[in-house]
């Protein structure tokens, strides 16, 4: 009996021993699939392609893009065909929320969500935004705004491409992503303000299951404001930079993890995680775009960008004054970082 029970327990070890290697090699199988898919969503997006589109919200049919314009609704429905193609789903009847901004003038948020899996609901969320007003036409001169804020909307429908690739190719993620283009930035992030709003009452729903996003199901907003300037490097030597201010909201084993997707992926970038080394300019800049609404509500919230720098809010913010190259290595390495905190 005893010498049964042995053989029978050797037996067990042995087959167990050979499941944890199959599950092993399986695993190790199944990673080397997402990565060779990975580079093939990071393949779609290439230089041309992010030089045509900010050079699409730059042109004179957007007028600038301000609030309540119809440069802006040009604006819009681009964005909207955006969103479309990467296969994210509408959340609203005609894909905007529109709100007041003052007595006759509306603006209107641009909205979509890339389901985690559609077969397995989940109710996590991560935000993505970036703001698509700018200034318009003053005194009768456009205000182009490649840098402020074209970069930060056309990588925002360049992660939602990336990542609705990836969907499409099947892969399944542990959070919802809801891709937002703010409008009405410009007047006070009225379209933030907005979207907490409908956060907050219950009117923003999952189309997939109809039940309310609560804030207590985002786990996290990513705001990318002008992230496409090489011409306000954190070390004079080195144009290839990015700065990502909240880390100290994120939960302790993320604080470092952009810098080890960068490491990882042979990315290579000068990284910053506050505003040229101050303290006082980090917890303003932290402050100043359309994350502010979230950072007030004790979100966790993250403002991705290179810089103000002296092209900002003039008419000379244009396409060419943009350093696409390490634009394009940008937003890379925020598809890394978001895919990783899902």
């Amino acid at each position: 009996m005893r010498k049964l029970t042995k053989n029978i327990f050797f037996s067990t070890k042995t087959v167990l021993i050979a499941c944890i290697g199959l599950m092993s090699c399986l695993n190790a199988h199944a990673e080397d699939y997402w990565t060779k898919e990975r580079e093939k969503a990071k393949a779609m997006i290439t230089y041309e392609k992010l030089e045509r589109e900010v050079s699409f919200l730059t042109d004179s049919i957007c007028m600038g893009r301000a609030t309540g314009t119809q440069g802006s609704t040009e604006a819009a429905m681009w964005i909207r065909r955006k969103y479309e193609e990467a296969g994210l789903i509408r959340m609203t009847e005609s894909w905007t929320q529109g709100f007041s901004v003052r007595k006759g003038l509306h603006g209107h948020n641009v909205i979509g969500m890339l389901p985690g899996s559609r077969s397995i609901p989940c109710d996590r969320y991560v935000i993505v935004g970036a703001h698509y007003d700018h200034l318009g036409m003053l005194e009768g001169k456009m205000y182009p705004g490649a840098d402020s804020n074209a970069s930060g909307v056309t990588a925002m429908t360049s992660l939602a491409e990336m990542f609705g690739a990836m969907r499409k190719m099947g892969k399944i993620y542990g959070s919802n992503i809801i891709f937002v283009a703010f409008d009405a930035k410009e007047y006070d992030l009225k379209g933030s303000e907005a979207l907490w709003n409908m956060i907050e009452y219950g009117r923003l729903r999952n189309p997939l299951t109809g039940e309310a996003i609560t804030k207590d199901k985002i786990t996290l907003m990513v705001n990318i404001d002008q992230i496409g300037s090489s011409l306000a490097p954190i070390q004079k030597d080195r144009k290839d930079y990015l700065i990502m201010l909240g880390t100290s909201s994120l939960k302790k084993d993320k604080r470092n993890l952009l810098n080890k997707c960068n490491i990882e992926e042979g990315i290579g970038m000068d990284i910053s995680l506050d505003y040229y080394g101050s303290e006082n300019f980090t917890k303003i800049f932290y402050t100043l775009s359309d994350q502010k609404v979230f950072v007030e509500n004790m979100k966790p919230a993250v403002l991705f960008t290179s810089g103000i720098t002296m092209n900002n809010n003039k008419t000379w913010d244009r396409t060419e004054n943009l350093d696409i190259e390490i634009y394009l290595k940008r937003i890379r390495l925020m598809y890394h970082w978001i895919e990783k905190m899902l």
